[in-house]
C-alpha cells in the first residue's frame, strides 16, 4: 500500500516512509567518504588537508539549496495540505528557478575569489594551489549541487522518496567509479584534479536528473511549469529554511574555527585528523538529517490540515526514534573507530593515533546530536523558521564555536574534540525547552 502524506503514521509506517530519505543521506555521505578515502590514500596527506580546508567555503555556497529545499518543502507541503494543488506547484516552480539563478551567481563569485579566501584560511605554497585547483573545478558544478540538495527535500514532498534515493544512488556511483578511474589512473600531480572532476560530474548528474524529471509529465504531485515572481513566497521559504541555512553556514564557520585551532595545536596532522572525523561523522549524522527530511513534509501536511492528534503522535514517535538511533550510533562508532581511522590514515602511525583518540571522544556527540537536528527540523516543518533558526544558531554558532575556543585552553587538543559533545548536549537541552514552550501555540 502506498504511503501518502495524509496517512496515519505508526512507528513502522513512519520508519518506512522516512527510510528512503535516510538511505539517500547515508549514501550521499558514503560517496563523500569514498572520495576522501581515495584522496587520502592515493593523492596524499597535503591534498587531503587542502580539501578539508577549502570544503567549508564550498559548503557555505551550497547552503542555498538546503534553504530553498527544506524551507520550500515546508511551504509547498503546507499549501498542498490546505487543498491548493495549483498554488503548491507554482510555489515549487518559483523556488527551483530562483535556486538555479542564485547557484550560478554564487559559482561565479566563488570562482573569482577562491584564491583570496584560501589565503585567508592560512593556506600557502602547495596547500594553497591544491585548494584553488579543487575549489574551482567543484564550483563549475555548483548550480547543480544546489539543485541536488534542494530536490532531496522536494522528492519527499512529491511523495517520491524512493526516486530521490535512486537519483542519489546514480550520483554516488558516478562519483565512486570516476574516483577509482581518475584518482588511481591519473599521474600523481593530477590525482586531485581527478577527484574534483569525479565529484563535479556526480553533482551534475544529481541536479540534472530530477530537473528533467519534474519538467516532464510525471506521476508525482509536483511538476515544474509556469509561475510568477512572488517576493512574499520567496521570503517565506527563506524564512522557513533559515535554520538549515544557518546550520550549514554555522557548520562551515565552525569547521574553519576547528581547522584554525588544530593548526595551532597539532598542525597539518590535526587538520587531516579532523577531516577523517568529518567524513566518517557524515554517515552517522546522515541518519538524523535523513529522518528529519523524511518526516518534515508529513508534519507540515498535518499541521496545514489541522490534524492535531496526528501531529502529536508524529512528534512523540520522532523523539523516540531519534533517541534510539543515537544510542545505536554511539555504540557502533566506538566499536568501529579503529577500523575507520585505519582505512583513511593507516599509512601514518602518528596521524592514526591522533585520529583514533579524537574520534572516540567525538563519537559521544552522536548520542545527543539527533535531538538538535530534529527540533530544528520540526519547527521548519511547522513553518516557524525563526524558532528553527534560533535553535540552529545556538547549536552550532554559539555553543560549538564557544566550546572550541574555550575548552582547548584547559584541555589542549582533547578540548577540541570534547567541544562537539558539550555543544550537542546543550543543544538538546535548549531544543527541549523550545519544544515545551510552543506546545500550546502549535497544538502538539
Amino acid at each position: 500500500m502506498k504511503i501518502q502524506l495524509s496517512s496515519h503514521f505508526s512507528y513502522k509506517t513512519l520508519l518506512k516512509f522516512t527510510l528512503p530519505s535516510i538511505a539517500m543521506m547515508i549514501f550521499t555521505s558514503i560517496y563523500s567518504v569514498v572520495d576522501g578515502f581515495f584522496i587520502s590514500n592515493f593523492a596524499g596527506k597535503t591534498p587531503f588537508a587542502a580539501i578539508n580546508l577549502i570544503m567549508p567555503i564550498l559548503m557555505i555556497l551550497g547552503t542555498v539549496g538546503f534553504m530553498f529545499g527544506t524551507g520550500g518543502t515546508a511551504l509547498v507541503a503546507l499549501t498542498y495540505g490546505q487543498g491548493d494543488k495549483k498554488k503548491a506547484n507554482e510555489y515549487f516552480s518559483l523556488l527551483v528557478y530562483s535556486a538555479v539563478v542564485l547557484g550560478v551567481i554564487l559559482a561565479v563569485l566563488g570562482f573569482i575569489f577562491i584564491r583570496r579566501i584560501a589565503m585567508l584560511l592560512g593556506a600557502e605554497g602547495e596547500l594553497l594551489e591544491n585548494c584553488v585547483i579543487y575549489g574551482r573545478i567543484i564550483l563549475v558544478a555548483m548550480p547543480f549541487y544546489v539543485l541536488q540538495v534542494m530536490f532531496q527535500s522536494f522528492f519527499v514532498a512529491a511523495e517520491k522518496p524512493q526516486l530521490g534515493f535512486v537519483v542519489t544512488l546514480i550520483s554516488g556511483l558516478t562519483n565512486m567509479v570516476l574516483d577509482a578511474v581518475l584518482v588511481i589512473g591519473f599521474p600523481q600531480e593530477m590525482k586531485l584534479v581527478g577527484a574534483a572532476i569525479a565529484t563535479a560530474t556526480a553533482q551534475f548528474a544529481g541536479g540534472m536528473i530530477p530537473l528533467v524529471y519534474f519538467f516532464r509529465k510525471n506521476s508525482s504531485i509536483l511538476r515544474l511549469g509556469k509561475t510568477r515572481f512572488d517576493g512574499k513566497v520567496l521570503l517565506k521559504a527563506t524564512t522557513n529554511g533559515l535554520s538549515e541555512f544557518m546550520t550549514n553556514i554555522s557548520m562551515s564557520i565552525v569547521a574553519i574555527l576547528f581547522n584554525s585551532q588544530l593548526m595551532k595545536y597539532s598542525g597539518e596532522n590535526g587538520v587531516a585528523a579532523y577531516g577523517v572525523m568529518m567524513y566518517v561523522s557524515m554517515i552517522f549524522t546522515a541518519v538524523f538529517v535523513g529522518f528529519s527530511i523524511g518526516a518534515a513534509p508529513v508534519i507540515s501536511y498535518h499541521f496545514g490540515a489541522k490534524n492535531s492528534e496526528e501531529l502529536k503522535s508524529l512528534i512523540r514517535k520522532s523523539i523516540v526514534i531519534v533517541g534510539t538511533f543515537g544510542v545505536v550510533m554511539v555504540i557502533a562508532a566506538e566499536v568501529f573507530a579503529g577500523g575507520l581511522a585505519k582505512m583513511f590514515v593507516g599509512y601514518d602511525a602518528e596521524l592514526y593515533e591522533l585520529t583514533l583518540s579524537g574520534f572516540r571522544i567525538f563519537a559521544l556527540s552522536f548520542g545527543f546530536m539527533g535531538y538538535g537536528i530534529l527540533t530544528s527540523g520540526l519547527f521548519t516543518a511547522l513553518n516557524d523558521g525563526i524558532t528553527s533558526a534560533l535553535i540552529s544558531f545556538l547549536r552550532t554558532l554559539v555553543f560549538e564555536s564557544g566550546a572550541v575556543m574555550l575548552l582547548p585552553l584547559a584541555f589542549g587538543i582533547e578540548g577540541i574534540w570534547y567541544s562537539v559533545v558539550v555543544s550537542e548536549f546543550l543543544a538538546l537541552v535548549w531544543g527541549a525547552i523550545f519544544l515545551a514552550a510552543n506546545r500550546r501555540k502549535y497544538h502538539y
